[in-house]
């Protein structure tokens, strides 16, 4: 009796103790509102709206977890699902964990990663504008790709040295769903036998923060495939996107920093995409952008930004002048109004919401959106 009484106290401790070294949590965003955007069609029409895509923030649940396995060695995964408020269904084309599904192991050399996750335009932008994924951030406004810039089958590594962040992805195939990794840019399944660079996407970021201030460049390609096609989102069509000698590129420079209590971002992000075929266009368009957030009291925050966009094939230019106020109702739960005109130039259709589509206005005309919305995260 004695013996296996110590037994089952040695499992316990050796239970007890497995337990002490891992952790699973359990997160989450709520955020929807009210939204108004003038101009939303050719004819000129408005549309008030609760948006189906974000707020504030895009809406989500997710797992993440980690073991320590010693040495300053971890394993650690991650399970992310983005979902529509305001009908309760799955974003990302209808994926269970659309926005992450990864594993992989940590440790004092960086953290190596497999599966579906972002890729590093994510994390090179991610400081430097202020605004980020809102329903108003200018860069998402003007390329949907970069909040959504995710890819399947990849292999990712991130790590940091003495104030540096090194990090770049490969996927052998970045849309292995086939259900598109954002609006207008088709489905791009790979990997595909015989043709390595089918699908094929990579990215690299070399980044340095110190004090509160930094500064990031990040490269990132796409190679064409069966279903892809390319959008400039300016009011002009799709184009095919199919041959694996096709690239889309886009680069970034970027940095952010702080004057007291005012924080300060701005970059520039270029676009170039290339085409093997004559029949279809080389497009290249560069966008900059100026974000600011000031707190007035500890729970009030005012944020914004101006974001101009030039696409010289097109003939196409954009304007983005973006304010929002947010009040903090307690650590996780909040409420906002913010508001954004886009100039579109004369041959420009831009939009000026990420609410899910459908509020494109004629070429040359200007929008106005207006979102009051709450938010609240576990």
């Amino acid at each position: 009796m004695k013996l296996r009484i110590a037994a089952g106290a040695a499992l316990m401790g050796v239970s007890a103790a497995a337990c002490a070294q891992s952790s699973v949590t359990l997160y989450g965003i709520v955020d929807t509102g009210v939204e108004y955007v003038s101009h939303a069609n050719a004819a000129g029409d408005g549309v008030v709206r609760m948006p189906g895509i974000t707020g504030e923030v895009p809406s989500r649940w997710g797992v993440r977890g980690r073991e320590d396995l010693g040495g300053g060695w971890r394993a650690i995964f991650a399970l992310e699902s983005g979902f529509n408020m305001r009908s309760g269904t799955l974003n990302q084309g209808g994926r269970l964990f659309g926005r992450q599904a990864w594993v992989g192991l940590d440790s004092p050399y960086g953290a190596l990663t497999f599966g579906r996750q972002y890729t590093m335009t994510f994390w090179a932008i991610a400081d430097a504008d202020l605004l980020g994924p809102d329903i108003y951030g200018g860069t998402a406004s003007f390329d949907q790709y970069l909040p959504s810039s995710r890819s399947d089958n990849t292999i990712a590594y991130k790590g940091s040295y003495a104030g540096f962040t090194l990090g770049a992805t490969w996927s052998f195939g970045r849309d292995s769903a086939g259900t598109g990794n954002s609006p207008g840019q088709g489905t791009c399944v790979g990997p595909v036998p015989g043709s390595a660079q089918t699908c094929r996407e990579w990215s690299a970021m070399l980044r340095y923060d110190r004090n509160g201030y930094g500064v990031a460049a990040a490269y990132d390609q796409q190679r064409g495939g069966a279903g892809a096609a390319a959008n400039l989102y300016d009011g002009t069509p799709t184009f095919a996107f199919t041959n694996p000698g096709d690239t889309d590129v886009r680069m970034q420079l970027n940095g952010y920093g702080h004057i007291g209590t005012l924080r300060l971002g701005g970059g520039w992000l270029g676009r170039r995409v290339d085409t093997v075929s004559p029949a279809t266009p080389n497009v290249h368009s560069d966008q900059f952008y100026l974000t600011a957030s000031y707190s007035l009291t500890p729970a009030f925050i005012v944020d914004g930004g101006v974001y101009h966009i030039v696409n010289a094939h097109d003939d196409a230019r954009g304007t983005i002048a973006a304010l929002r106020t947010t009040y903090l109702l307690s650590k996780r739960s909040a409420v906002y109004l913010q508001g954004a005109y886009l100039w579109n130039s004369a041959k420009a259709a831009y939009t000026v919401s990420q609410g899910g589509g459908g509020t494109t206005p004629a070429p040359g005309i200007g929008q106005l959106g207006v979102m009051a919305g709450i938010r609240h995260s576990f």
